[in-house]
């Protein structure tokens, strides 16, 4: 590895109250002007279909092009699905909850990832994964949206403020102090430090 490349890491394990399946995207050095692009618009793409709120009953593919649309602004795409049920002490990739064509309607209780990405062959790859359970929203008449529970900083360097809207940069400000409130007491009381510090870093407003 070296400063001058991105790194995707996708990983995950299985609990006796859970399994997990997180990806991030990462540089370390000067991105290019595409590679920050790319990487906002997949993130503006998780964002969206993360705060969405729709009906209940829907199906997964009904929605799954909220995940893509910033990309598609721009004529980009991905050619992998947006999204897989997590199992709980189970598989990884549990049907039949998702985005696609063959799978069930969305209902409060499921898990499912969401996971837009963008690849040029032969020059770098991105992705965002988080795990979301479906939840009820605050809404007058019984509507649905997702709770992102994967707890991971996104990588600042990579991040385009200018293409956000301010209805993403509050989400994601609002998911940086999810993270901050869950994650922080417990770095501190294993006396993490550096790793304390290195997230408070990671999630600044």
């Amino acid at each position: 590895l070296s400063v001058d490349d991105r790194y995707l890491s996708d990983t995950g394990g299985q609990y006796l109250d859970g399994t997990t399946d997180i990806t991030r995207t990462v540089h370390w050095g000067v991105p290019t002007p595409l590679q920050k692009e790319a990487y906002t618009r997949v993130l503006m793409g998780n964002i969206d279909l993360s705060r969405l709120v729709f009906p209940p009953n829907t199906a997964g593919r009904t929605v799954e092009s909220f995940a893509r649309r910033a990309l598609w602004d721009v004529g980009l795409n991905y050619g992998h699905g947006t999204g897989h049920g997590i199992g709980n002490f189970l598989s990884v990739h549990e049907w039949p909850v998702g985005f696609q064509s063959n799978n069930v309607p969305l209902t409060a209780g499921m898990f499912t990832s969401i996971e837009p990405g963008y690849y040029r062959d032969g020059e770098f790859g991105i992705r965002i994964e988080d795990v979301a359970l479906v939840v009820e929203a605050q809404t007058k008449k019984p509507f649905l949206t997702f709770e992102v529970v994967s707890l991971v900083p996104y990588d600042r360097n990579l991040i385009d403020l200018s293409l956000l809207s301010p209805e993403q940069i509050r989400y994601l400000n609002a998911y940086y102090e999810t993270i901050r409130a869950h994650v922080g007491p417990e770095l501190q009381r294993q006396q993490l430090e550096e790793e304390y510090h290195w997230l408070q870093r990671s999630t600044e407003p």
